[in-house]
């Protein structure tokens, strides 16, 4: 996490300082234009790096940033040329030299050149990186880049320069993947935010990513969906964890763990490219917002998904069908956010419109039978008393295999936000439409998660050790469902039956044993002795007639005490 890099972070705040001097003063705009610049420097940097690889390998490779770039306005002028002469003409005329479109080019020039060069060209070419009909343009359409100042921009490329070099000496000292440090930095900047926390939408630690991560184990070929993506940082946890298991089966041996415990390398060239489409292939995200859209498209371009499936879609709405569509959901959807009724989609039962119980049941639909499905939820769900809440449970244990339910600690979501959560894990078994013959859900494991590996204040502050995140995996991975567990433990299995008879509630509390030991207490006169002896110290024989009138006095007090109290 970034709080537990200073300099990283001292040099982030220095960039979000120098946008608002600027007059870049909306946060939203201002990470908008920051992550253009990130996008810049971040292809440049993997173009570069893996024409350095094919250089050495021997493998042919094209470069972005070989040949002409044609702007789309000119390519209509080019095609109402006639003959073919001409048109090489007419290209040479209209075309830019890519080259120019670098960076690493482009940042040496002048300022007010530099500001021009990136407004009318480099800009431009962004937009139209993967061509006229790909996804990527469609929704870079209406970006601008409105960054208003020449001084601004020369400031800003120099500190990201500085960024980039701390992340690369930080991949190298530190042990850490240059996409969690990156990662780490567009969580940074995406908390600065002023709407964040708005409507529940938080930022998923990558930490917590890499957790459901390994509890789902997604395969190659597996179509995965994030239905509330936000910046894709589900997408790019799967995608990140397929390419590690897949070095892992090739024979890769002694993967470099990170600071939380986790094998992780982000290594994709080393796929075979048919592996490398069918990944790219299996990845889908849908947002309302269409600003994060062009972020989280940006992100999972920047580490190295050339084409994104992310698309601006209300997932809960009427024009919103996808069902038994995935094998895979990961999710952290909205939290205490309420849908317009009207809008919701009909194939929606659930009688609400809290929107985290109507996007785990619009899950439930989108998973197609035998899918698998891993959701961050408020643990209010776990135990609403409401018609909707029961409902949606009970569909979870009888027509899903509900797998696990991890109780996390509240200050998981900090500084951005203070609410409790937990995890749910869940194997689709039966259609909304079908009667479920026998429940899905012989028993649930329950965790009761008591440290991530970070600080629980609103500094977050890396611990020593990686807190329970292991030890989670490792115990799912190895329950056996048949076998009785202490309920004293922070783990345990329990049965279907004893869910039902608690009506659904999944709260780790109802059904963890509570020990209760037996106290013994002294006679009140025993105990009254022991305080007049300390008021009035140790009685001789004499006194005792006036221990017994205090003894008395102390009594009634203590009566007309209990008579005010009631």
């Amino acid at each position: 996490m970034l709080q537990n890099n200073p300099e990283l972070k001292g040099k982030i705040d220095q960039l979000w300082n120098k946008f608002w001097s600027g007059g870049i003063s909306n946060p939203l705009t201002a990470i908008e234009q920051i992550t253009y610049l990130l996008f810049m420097k971040r292809l440049d940097d993997l173009d570069l790096r893996k024409q350095a690889d094919a250089e050495f390998t021997g493998e042919p490779y094209t470069s972005k940033f070989e040949g002409l770039w044609i702007p789309p306005a000119d390519r209509q002028k080019i095609e109402q040329v006639n003959t073919k002469k001409e048109r090489a003409k007419l290209e040479k005329e209209l075309g830019i030299e890519k080259h120019t479109l670098r960076w690493s080019e482009f940042k040496n020039y002048q300022a007010e050149e530099m500001l021009m060069h990136i407004q009318t060209q480099v800009f431009p070419f962004l937009k139209d990186l993967n061509g006229e009909e790909s996804n990527f343009t469609h929704h870079m359409k209406n970006a601008v880049f409105i960054i208003p100042k020449p001084s601004l921009l020369v400031e800003s490329i120099k500190t990201i320069d500085e960024v980039f070099e701390i992340m690369e000496k930080d991949t190298e000292e530190k042990g850490q993947a240059f996409q969690d440090i990156q990662g780490d930095v567009y969580e940074y900047l995406l908390s600065e935010i002023a709407t964040a926390g708005k409507n529940g939408q938080f930022r998923t630690p990558r930490h917590i990513i890499k957790l459901m991560a390994e509890l789902v184990q997604p395969q190659l070929g597996d179509r995965i969906c994030d239905p509330a993506c936000g910046s894709a940082g589900f997408l790019l946890g799967a995608y990140q964890y397929i390419v590690t298991d897949l070095a892992r089966k090739s024979g890769k041996k002694d993967l470099p763990l990170d600071e939380d415990g986790f094998e992780r390398t982000s290594v994709a060239s080393t796929l075979t490219e048919k592996a490398q489409t069918i990944l790219q292939q299996s990845l889908y995200g849908y947002d309302i917002d269409s600003t994060m859209v062009r972020l989280g498209l940006m992100n999972l371009m920047m580490h190295g998904v050339d084409e994104p499936n992310i698309d601006y879609q209300d997932t809960l709405s009427k024009s919103y069908n996808e069902h038994s569509s995935y094998d895979v959901i990961f999710a952290n959807p909205p939290f205490t956010g309420s849908i317009d009724k009207g809008d919701v989609n009909e194939a929606l039962t659930l009688n609400t419109t809290k929107s985290e119980l109507l996007f785990l049941e619009s899950i439930f639909l989108m998973l197609k039978k035998g899918g698998t499905a891993c959701v961050v939820i408020p643990q209010g769900v776990l135990f609403g008393s409401g018609k909707a809440f029961k409902a949606l449970r009970q569909t979870l244990v009888d027509k899903c295999e509900l797998k696990a339910v991890i109780s996390a600690p509240s200050g998981v979501f900090k500084p951005y936000a203070g609410v409790s959560t937990a995890i749910l894990l869940f194997t689709k078994v039966y259609d909304a439409e079908e009667e479920v013959s026998r429940p899905a859900s012989e028993s649930t494991w329950f965790y009761d998660m008591e440290s991530d590996g970070y600080s629980l204040d609103d500094k977050r502050t890396k611990l020593d050790n990686h807190g329970d995140l292991q030890e989670i995996i490792k115990e799912y991975h190895q329950r056996d469902p048949e076998v009785a567990s202490e309920r004293k433990a922070k783990f345990f299995s329990v049965p279907h039956d004893e869910i039902k008879k608690e009506e659904y509630d999944l709260s780790f509390s109802r059904y963890k044993a509570v020990d209760f030991d037996d106290v013994v207490y002294e006679k009140p006169s025993i105990i009254l002795d022991r305080i007049i002896e300390n008021e009035v110290g140790k009685p001789e024989n004499d006194e005792k007639n006036d221990r017994t009138q205090i003894k008395g006095g102390i009594v009634k007090s203590l009566f007309e005490l209990k008579g005010l109290l009631q």
